[in-house]
């Protein structure tokens, strides 16, 4: 399971170093794509292929799914991890997160997040502040 926060730079190539932690969970290979909030995600291959499989599975006929599929799909990428952990970073990524020097990398079960530091910072205290009612929803549910 990916867990954890890790503060990393871009360098001037556009590459940055997968944390050490992510690095043997993840393989040689991951595939990244845009994200929700703005963020970017990160996949495992293994995982990836169960994720393009339920998007397959959307029903066409839905303009939303349809939508869904291309936002996830049309700027996934996959990307190879070098010896020393480093991945190159697609530009066009990088301008969708609004990615600046500072990122926030964040493991979420199945898949890393890659995130602005100021967005990540602002993000977790506005989820923060809002842990108690997610939580009473949540246990609406049965989670707790």
């Amino acid at each position: 399971m990916l867990i954890g926060e890790y503060t990393h730079t871009i360098d001037d190539k556009n590459r940055i170093s997968l944390p050490a932690k992510f690095r043997k969970e993840v393989g040689k290979k991951v595939v990244i794509t845009q994200g929700l909030d703005n963020c970017l995600f990160l996949y495992p291959l293994k995982e990836w292929k169960k994720i393009s499989e339920k998007l397959a599975n959307l029903s066409m006929g839905q303009s939303n799914t349809r939508g869904f599929n291309r936002f996830m799909l049309a700027g996934a990428t996959e990307v190879d991890i070098d010896s020393v952990g480093r991945m190159l970073l697609p530009e066009y990524l990088k301008i969708f997160a609004k990615l600046g020097e500072k990122v926030v990398f964040t493991g979420v079960h199945n898949r890393i997040e890659l995130w602005n530091d100021e967005r990540w910072s602002e993000y977790k205290k506005r989820i923060a502040s809002e842990a108690d009612h997610l939580a009473e929803k949540l246990g609406e549910i049965g989670v707790f």
